[in-house]
């Protein structure tokens, strides 16, 4: 290969990486410790294991008793809906339209309150989830 080549190849790396590092920054971890349930778009049908479930309580059992229900509730991330709140610590609480709603890590926070009418509808939407989920057990 001519140097030309060589040089081309690697400003091409070069330029996926820089394209890619911001992505793999962005939002939450996305660890695949809980699933969400069934549902349209990303969501997963899978239940998580029993392991995952006792530290997601645990996680849960930190905050106050109004929050917990609250939580339990809305039982997804606002934003991220594949995360189950308490798989990454505790649930953030955040006001929207001086609504509490709840999300899996800092890094939701700026996009939950960027589309508040779309971050309500969603956890509107998973509150209804929830329930459905509740109900069949």
């Amino acid at each position: 290969m001519n140097s030309g080549t060589q040089l081309l190849r690697r400003g091409g790396l070069l330029a996926a990486l820089v394209l890619l590092v911001p992505l793999v920054l962005a939002g939450c971890s996305g660890s695949d410790k809980g699933t969400a349930p069934a549902g349209e778009g990303k969501r997963a049908t899978k239940a998580p294991p029993a392991a995952h479930a006792d530290e997601v309580k645990a996680e849960r059992e930190k905050l106050s008793p109004e929050d917990r229900a609250l939580v339990d509730a809305q039982e997804w991330c606002a934003i991220n809906t594949t995360e189950r709140l308490g798989s990454m610590g505790p649930p953030l609480k955040v006001m929207v339209n001086d609504q509490p709603v709840f999300i899996c890590c800092k890094g939701c926070r700026k996009k939950a309150l960027a589309d508040p009418d779309m971050t309500l509808a969603t956890v509107a939407d998973l509150k209804a989830k929830a329930k459905v989920e509740k109900d069949k057990k």
